[in-house]
């Protein structure tokens, strides 16, 4: 092999099958690396790199990209933006839904933090012990995560309620106050500074009435801020929204996520007509209880297509099981969330737990919510008292059943013996393969919907990439190899102004990942205490995965982390 210093390549990738993320069909080539860049794919001669992968039998394909992610936080503790980085994520936008902690000045920032707590359900005890706050303004925000290591690359939406609160004031914003043409100014103002500083655009959730805090978020209190009310954006105006919409498009660059199912439609088409960019609608479950509304707004992508106007879909298409314990649960309703959820202290739950009046309340209220699957369906995954260890891999149902209990107290009984220890497993939505193939097969979709970051007590979505080549492709064949690779990649960066990524061409930036096709799994959610704060987590990572190259430097080998951190911020997104 040639010396280092000779070589014409940093590194070869050696006779893979190539998928480029362009639905172009696979073929066998090799990959050509120097200074982070794609510069020949062909056939390379031995000898002309510092270092070569034989990647032979494997798949060659550019990394995923995933475009709702909340690692605002984690990007301070954990370079690799685990679940994410170890299942072939190459790159991911956070700053979605609205949340962000910039601009902030110092007297909101426990605010900030206690509603991105509540939202979004990341420890307060971790976010308090890893963001370092050397910030006030956006772009010193972004000069922050620019010092940190990274293992993967990094582009930052605006959170719109940062920007109502900095203009405001927090109890304006929180009223839904109509702001004047000089607060509107100034909310474009501070967007500019922000889209200057490397902004990729701009994110909010309006799931709200205009001006009034008093009407219920959609979603209920699974969507409130901290204090039980609206989010400033759940409240803000039309009006805001098209001056929000009118800076991008006067810059002609950046794209907007919007959390905005109640926003009528023609809202919808006005923002995307004034900002020409992108926008992204989320969320569209697989759930088969949703295939009709699906199949409506997928009528409208088409028609807004027919407008000129660029509006995608988000989708749920991953189901890795929600892996929880009753010490941190909210997500079987308000009635459940108010005698067992994750404000209770322990000692309360455990006794709420085993009043009978506490589960007379608990064996009437709704055993689902919000398409999360029912306490019937929930598994036993690990118990910490002899008496129930029998139970371990039975539906709550099937204990139910064995011993003649409602569920409610079947469920109840174990965790109050375990004390709150027990482990559970569920699905995460009402999923299904028509759901999934309507969703997946639909060219205004894109996949995804990590919501890496967030939940991290009971989710670890970043594997969706993973699920979706080894599930949809592989085992239950929705579609090609090529279309998912363009759908997880390309697409993605074409909405997110990505430059040079998402695909494999000379040119391109190396973000490569290189896998065993039939070895390609993601591990079953464990929990690590790994978290700032003394705080615990779930996490699943991939395996199959025999390198991940980032800006052409190895971050993951047989699926472990080389700790090579060569993740950039993606400022305008270069």
């Amino acid at each position: 092999m040639a010396g280092t210093e000779h070589a014409c390549f940093d590194l070869v990738i050696r006779n893979g099958m190539v998928v480029d993320g362009a639905r172009n069909p696979r073929y066998r080539a090799d990959l050509g690396i120097k200074d982070g860049v794609i510069t020949r794919i062909g056939k390379i001669k031995a000898g002309e790199a510092a270092r070569e992968i034989d990647a032979t039998g494997l798949v060659v394909a550019p990394g995923y990209i995933d475009l709702h992610t909340h690692y605002d936080a984690q990007i301070f503790w954990d370079p690799y933006l685990t679940t994410s980085g170890t299942n072939g994520v190459t790159s991911v936008v956070i700053g979605n839904c609205g949340f962000g902690f910039a601009p902030c000045p110092p007297e909101q920032r426990e605010r900030a933090m206690k509603s991105m707590t509540k939202v979004e359900a990341i420890p307060l005890a971790t976010l308090k012990a890893s963001i370092p706050w050397d910030w006030e303004s956006y772009p010193e925000m972004l000069a922050s995560i620019d010092r940190q290591p990274k293992a993967v690359n990094l582009l930052p939406y605006v959170g719109v309620n940062p920007l109502l609160i900095a203009v405001l004031g927090l109890e304006d914003a929180k009223a839904g106050r109509k702001p004047t043409e000089a607060e509107h100014a100034e909310l474009a103002r501070l967007l500019n500074e922000a889209m200057d500083a490397g902004a990729c655009g701009w994110s909010t959730q309006t799931l709200g009435t205009p001006g009034d805090p008093s009407k219920e978020t959609a979603g209920g209190a699974a969507q409130s801020d901290f204090d039980g009310t609206p989010m400033p954006s759940d409240v803000m105006w039309p009006e805001t929204l098209e001056v929000l919409a009118r800076v991008l498009g006067e810059r002609g660059e950046g794209f907007i996520e919007m959390s905005a199912a109640l926003l009528p439609r023609e809202q919808w088409e006005r923002i995307a007509e004034l900002s020409g960019a992108p926008v992204i609608y989320q969320a569209m479950p697989a759930s088969p209880y949703m295939i009709d509304m699906h199949t409506d707004l997928m009528a409208w992508f088409e028609r807004c297509r027919a407008k000129g106007l660029r509006i995608y879909g988000q989708g749920i298409t991953q189901n890795p099981p929600l892996v929880f314990t009753f010490d941190y649960w909210d997500l079987w309703g308000p009635v459940w969330t108010e005698f067992t959820g994750p404000e209770i202290p322990k000692a309360r739950k455990l006794a709420n737990m085993a009043d009978p009046a506490v589960r007379e309340k608990l064996r009437s209220a709704p055993l689902k919510y919000m398409f999360i699957a029912g306490v019937n369906d929930a598994k036993v995954v690990e118990t910490f008292s002899t008496e129930n260890q029998r139970w371990v891999g039975r539906s709550i149902q099937e204990i139910a059943d064995a011993t003649g209990k409602h569920v409610v107290d079947a469920i109840l009984d174990i965790v109050v013996a375990d004390e709150l220890r027990t482990i559970f497993s569920a699905a995460q939505f009402d999923i299904n393969i028509d759901g999934l193939r309507q969703l997946i097969g639909n060219p205004y979709v894109i996949p995804g919907l990590s919501d890496g970051g967030a939940h991290l007590k009971y989710l670890a979505a970043g594997s969706y990439g993973t699920e979706y080549i080894s599930r949809y492709v592989r085992d239950t064949p929705l579609t090609t190899l090529e279309e998912a690779h363009w759908r997880l990649s390309a697409l993605p960066a074409h909405c997110a102004g990505f430059k040079n990524r998402g695909i494999l061409r000379e040119g391109a930036a190396a973000d490569v990942i290189v896998y065993d096709y039939e070895k390609l799994d993601y591990e079953f959610p464990t929990f690590r205490h790994d978290l700032p704060g003394d705080e615990y987590r779930i996490a699943s990572n991939g395996t199959g995965y025999r390198w991940v190259v980032v800006n052409g430097q190895v971050t993951i080998e047989d699926d472990k982390p080389t700790n090579v951190h060569s993740g950039l911020l993606l400022r305008h997104g270069r």
